[in-house]
């Protein structure tokens, strides 16, 4: 008994040690890392200035100086998401080896082939001094955060085992190109729709890649503008929720920045100053992504083992890069990179070199987002945007005096030969940029007739553009239906533009199903799918099996017509413009590519039949098209620390919303965050990120803002008078 005792005694104390230690580590590594949200701080700043956080934790900066503005910014972004800042520059300029090990190796060796930390680096020494100084102050912002934080630095840092450097201005400006090149990058584009055409028709296939759909409003991720005359205020509406990649922790970041001569808030790309989406005292903007191709791929006449080749009938000598990867356990990994006059060999296609010319790539950067965010009226907002150098975007426009506007900035380089749509000769000199299409030249919408304003990525570029067009561009249907649904009434409010950013009405699967239905067979199955689709509304909705059905069918469709242009290519055939080609071939039906569609749909409905049966059985009312648009949100790091880390992430979470719908969801890919600005009653106006805006995984604005994201709804962004839960007082030293 006594013995039994000494056991239990024991156990009880090695149970407490545990505990205690556990408590201890949870404090040290996951509490205090936590941002300091209260009190009174030395700060190197020039005039007191207060961060209050409201309920959700977004900052809301009162600071004496524009520098000191910005300085809070990078001091409270990094206090939130220190680690994918530094993530976010790593993987832009090709160092997450360093840190993570070879498994990064081709990530880095991509970005070290396209020189991004070169070209930011260039691009700081181009930048006005007024420019360079905002950049300064963002990044001694966050060098202060990280010498205040140095032992109490996020988990992740401590997982991985490593610190993070200091921060510098090519460290904001690598991560802006980051960005344009994940809008950008359409070369991958450019050899697929290559190797097509080597491998059938190029006719043909031609004709699988439009630059618009036929069925596009002009003037036209979704973003719109209404005036006043279609609201309930009287007053103009901004909305926006750009399409990105989900993330763990948000894309975006939230935050609000008063000093003398700015008043603006909205979301921000962490590690980059100002914000980009959002509103000040009298303009709100919203962006999308134009798409426009600004990468081209040139065949170069080369010899790779010396570098020479030939341009304009001269021999010319490439320039070898060397860069030195460092990999985390590992020996350094050398990359070697030839560079013509075109830009970085970036592959070779059999043995041609293909060297990549990327309008980011070139000089004459400028960084106009604080001059956006002071602007005050139409022509302020187009005097700052005549300075931006890309990505290429679509800015929707809306101001307080009822104004709405709609205008495409970035450096669109200017063919005259050539659409860039294909590799094209390196050697001969005629298929060289002229330059880049003048900004005044450039689609701008101001006050139309109609009162709408929309961009939902498809064309802007009116029928008759004097410019060589070419780009990666949505169909129409997301900028159709959200027109058809804006033009329905005329008393809109937020809530209103909130129910057409969740529409999940599909115009191109309803007709794909109408047409199955037409030609489906006798067979048992068969009758269930017609009795399915045939009840359909033609809603992407999770719950329901129909659509889950059209979108197989689309599937099943899109490979037969892709095979009849290339007959290896089919299954390879995924570009944008897909939906809107393959309802074009089943309206028209044209008999040199299928004798017989009739028979073409009915194949396909059978085989979609087979493959939704793989999939959810043989019942086809039990389908669910959710189960099948699945989306969970994992953490990087956090959450794959087993049965714990399943605390850090989201989902999976069926999903409604297809590539069709206003609602653009797929598995990987949706709306970023939604926003709503109500111009001249700024206190309207609605922001809602995807998870919260701490990427602190203990932090309780970790993941608050999820089930309002998912269920659509609006969460208020406080301006005139936000209501703060904490303050923190930063004075000069």
């Amino acid at each position: 008994m006594v013995t039994l005792q000494r056991v239990l005694r024991a156990l009880n104390i090695a149970t407490g040690v545990i505990v205690l230690a556990a408590l201890v580590a949870g404090y040290r590594y996951l509490w205090r890392p936590l941002p300091k949200e209260s009190g009174v701080e030395k700060a190197p700043v020039t005039s007191t200035l207060v961060v209050e956080r409201d309920a959700r934790g977004i900052p809301h900066v009162r600071a004496g100086s524009l520098e000191d503005a910005l300085f809070a910014e990078g001091f409270v972004t990094a206090q939130d998401r220190m680690w994918q800042m530094d993530m976010s520059r790593r993987l832009a300029a090709g160092e997450l080896s360093e840190v993570v090990g070879p498994v990064t190796l081709a990530i880095d060796t991509r970005a070290r082939r396209l020189g991004m930390r070169r070209i930011a680096e260039a691009q700081v020494k181009e930048l006005p001094p007024e420019e360079i100084a905002q950049l300064a102050a963002y990044a001694r912002g966050v060098n202060y955060y990280l010498q205040e934080n140095a032992d109490a630095l996020p988990i992740e840092f401590k997982l991985m085992n490593y610190e993070p450097r200091s921060w510098t201005i090519a460290d904001s400006l690598v991560i802006a190109l980051s960005m344009n090149r994940t809008l950008t990058e359409s070369w991958e584009t450019d050899i697929g729709k290559w190797r097509l055409q080597q491998e059938g028709s190029p006719a043909r296939v031609e004709k699988l890649y439009p630059i618009r759909s036929g069925g596009e409003i002009s003037p036209g991720s979704n973003a719109w503008a209404i005036s006043g005359k279609r609201t309930k205020s009287g007053r103009a509406i901004l909305a926006n929720d750009p399409h990105l990649d989900f993330t763990v922790p948000s894309t975006w970041y939230a935050v609000q920045l008063r000093a003398p001569g700015l008043n603006v808030a909205g979301v921000t790309l962490p590690g980059v100053p100002g914000v980009l989406i959002g509103h000040n005292e009298s303009i709100a903007w919203g962006i999308t992504a134009l798409l426009f191709d600004t990468q081209d791929l040139y065949a170069e006449s080369m010899d790779m083992q010396s570098g020479r080749y030939l341009f304009r009938g001269q021999a010319m000598s490439a320039h070898k890069e060397t860069d030195w990867i460092a990999v985390r356990g590992a020996a350094p990994q050398g990359v070697e990179t030839w560079r013509t006059v075109h830009g970085p060999v970036v592959m070779t296609e059999g043995n041609q070199p293909l060297a990549l010319h990327w309008a980011g790539a070139e000089p004459g950067s400028t960084f106009p987002i604080l001059a956006i965010n002071q602007a005050k009226n139409w022509t302020e907002f187009r005097t700052a945007l005549s300075r931006f150098a890309g990505p290429g975007l679509n800015f929707l426009y809306a101001d307080a005096n009822g104004n709405i506007g709609h205008q495409v900035a970035g450096k669109l380089p200017l063919r005259r030969t050539f659409a860039g749509d294909v590799p094209v000769d390196g050697a001969s000199g005629e298929n060289e940029w002229d330059g880049f299409i003048p900004f005044e030249q450039l689609p701008s919408f101001y006050n139309p007739p109609s009162g709408i304003l929309v961009s939902a990525n498809q064309n802007p570029f009116p029928l008759n553009t004097p410019w060589k067009v070419n780009g990666r561009f949505s169909p129409h249907y997301r900028e159709r239906r959200i027109f058809e649904r804006l033009n329905a009434e005329r008393q809109w409010d937020a809530p209103g533009m909130l129910s057409i950013q969740t529409d999940v009405y599909s115009s191109m699967l309803k007709f794909v199903a109408t047409e199955a239905v037409r030609v489906a067979g006798a067979g048992p199955a068969a009758k269930e799918a017609v009795k399915v689709l045939r009840a359909w509304d033609g809603r992407v909705t999770p719950e329901s099996a129909a659509p889950l059905l059209a979108a197989l069918i689309y599937q099943q469709l899109r490979w037969r017509i892709a095979s009849v242009a290339a007959p290896k290519g089919g299954l390879k055939y995924a570009d944008e413009m897909a939906p809107a080609v393959v309802e074009t071939m089943l309206r028209e039906r044209p008999i040199d590519w299928f004798p017989d569609w009739d028979k073409v749909i009915a194949s396909a409905l059978a085989d979609a039949i087979d493959e939704g049966t793989r999939l959810q059985g043989k019942r086809i009312g039990r389908w669910s098209y959710g189960r099948w648009n699945e989306v969970a949100l994992a953490h990087p790091i956090s959450g794959r620390l087993g049965w714990f880390g399943h605390y850090f992430n989201i989902g999976p979470v069926e999903m409604g919303g297809h590539a069709t719908t206003v609602k653009q969801t797929t598995r990987t890919l949706g709306p970023s965050m939604r926003f709503v600005a109500s111009p001249g009653n700024w206190d309207d106006s609605v922001l809602t990120l995807t998870t919260g805006e701490s990427g602190q995984v203990l932090s309780r604005h970790y993941r608050d803002q999820w089930e309002a994201y998912r269920d659509g709804q609006g969460l208020p962004l406080e301006f005139s008078r936000p209501r703060a839960k904490s303050t923190l007082t930063l004075q000069p030293r």
